[in-house]
């Protein structure tokens, strides 16, 4: 390598410029330990010297030996205090803002690209079709190469989908339907195949479950992810624990993935500790995996250079930005990504919601009495301490959980903007925002309850079994 770090080294990311100043390190230490020639050492110092500056200025940080950057999952809002800063990784999501975490912000501390008008109008002249509700309100707020998605389509060049499901319990809530939905509408739009990963081994990993139990729940997810009426010719759902022993593909890319990146950048990426289990700091790689086409040989054919789209909640990016710089080195194509916002808890914005906590969102397997007891006793209210002053002054939808879940799920854009109108004029009282919201929802989850009635154990073996998908490549 030559004496002074090169162009080349500034398109680097963080993590593997910290890897690089370590490995030139690691040689100074060589060359020391082997009484190499005087002018070779001091060449190999003043590269080191060199990188570490170069570090500094990329990272605004000292590059410190065994402590890589933290790959900007805390966000600051600009502020001094801890309990004014949002955290965000795969399992956290907590901020003191009742409006929720600054996306904003987000977008520039994670390094990805606002949705912008520009580009909603791009895919609604590429598919033909009326952009989502998803995205017309921001809910998919940020990408990452949804461009280069574009451009291939554009030029009748193909790709895929992938998206997943953590199954931490038996029953899904109403958050979880948020990529589910949007995944179904762009493969409809753009017709093309969608892999679902059901990630029980991470479940097993992280959860005090049984293997049988994580398994268990992923089946039984599996029939929700169904019932959103997804194309059984167009479709793959796998579990982690079945496929990996079925699919060679599958597991030479997660093999390629654990080679090319070292424990520093995962304990940087995903803070894991010495006292993780080697499990948890291995999992990344798998759910790296299904970002590249050849790990699904029998529906692609083998064809390596098939690009994927990942549409996630932006907590689960951290494992995408890893994969996206290990792509290149393995001779893959970078995944792209559409980001969502967070569902909020049914008490408020501030934290995601908990599959343990009954009483944090609406379950998929509640009752219509249910889902009306929950939203008139837990629900957030924008609304006013007394009816006088809510007249008087109007409620706030910035953080009121009602008005969010409606942004959600109400796909009249006109009627959502005539009760946000109504509801900060004060015209409009909390509880009959919540009647809405009851009237919205007990007719949604009373047809997906139905439609999952229909989903039988066969139809699961039959979404779940590796085979050639109704595309050809």
């Amino acid at each position: 390598m030559a004496d002074s770090p090169n162009c080349d080294l500034k398109s680097l990311s963080p993590l593997q410029m910290f890897e690089r100043v370590t490995e030139q390190g690691e040689k100074v230490r060589a060359l020391k330990a082997g009484k190499a020639p005087k002018d070779e050492i001091e060449a190999a110092v003043r590269m080191l010297l060199s990188l570490k500056l170069l570090y500094k200025t990329t990272t605004g940080q000292d590059y410190q030996a065994g402590l890589p950057p933290r790959d900007l999952v805390l966000i600051n809002n600009g502020t001094s205090k801890e309990e004014d800063e949002d955290f965000v990784d795969p399992w956290t999501v907590q901020t003191s803002n009742a409006k929720g975490v600054d996306y904003d912000k987000l977008i520039v501390r994670f390094g990805s690209s606002k949705i912008d008008t520009d580009l909603i109008n791009r895919i609604e002249r590429a598919t033909g079709q009326k952009p989502h509700r998803f995205l017309r309100r921001g809910i998919f707020f940020s990408h990452r190469d949804m461009d280069q998605i574009l451009d291939a389509y554009e030029n009748k060049k193909s790709f895929y989908l992938y998206t997943g499901r953590g199954p931490s319990s038996q029953a899904m809530h109403v958050g979880h339907l948020i990529p589910f939905i949007f995944t179904k509408w762009l493969q409809e739009v753009f017709d093309v195949p969608l892999v679902v990963q059901l990630t029980d081994d991470e479940k097993y990993l992280w959860k005090d479950l049984t293997i049988e139990k994580s398994y268990e729940y992923a089946r039984e997810n599996a029939k929700d992810i169904i019932a959103c009426g997804f194309d059984i010719n167009k479709t793959f759902i796998f579990s982690d624990l079945d496929y990996l022993g079925t699919s060679t593909g599958f597991y030479k890319n997660i093999v390629k993935v654990q080679k090319h990146v070292t424990f520093n950048q995962v304990k940087g990426i995903f803070g894991f500790t010495d006292s993780d289990c080697i499990g948890k700091i291995s999992f990344p790689a798998i759910q790296a995996a299904p970002s590249f086409s050849s790990s699904f040989p029998q529906i692609f054919n083998g064809k390596e250079n098939i690009q994927c789209l990942i549409p996630c909640a932006i907590d689960q990016d951290p494992y995408f930005r890893m994969t996206r710089d290990v792509a290149p080195r393995i001779g893959q194509p970078k995944p792209a990504l559409l980001h969502s916002v967070f569902f909020p808890a049914l008490q408020g914005a501030q934290t995601k919601m908990s599959a343990s906590d009954p009483n944090s969102s609406i379950f998929l397997t509640d009752t219509p009495k249910q889902i009306k007891t929950k939203i008139n006793k837990h629900a957030f209210s924008g609304g006013r301490d007394t009816i006088e002053e809510h007249r008087k002054y109007g409620g706030n939808c910035d953080v009121d959980v009602s008005f969010m879940y409606l942004t959600f799920f109400l796909e009249d854009d006109d009627r959502l903007e005539q009760l946000k109108q109504a509801y900060t004029s004060g015209e409009l009282l909390t509880g009959e925002l919540k009647k809405v919201l009851i009237e919205t929802l007990q007719p949604l989850i009373a047809a997906h309850q139905e439609r999952r009635k229909q989903v039988t154990d066969e139809m699961v073996k039959q979404f779940m079994t590796p085979r050639k998908l109704a595309f050809e490549f």
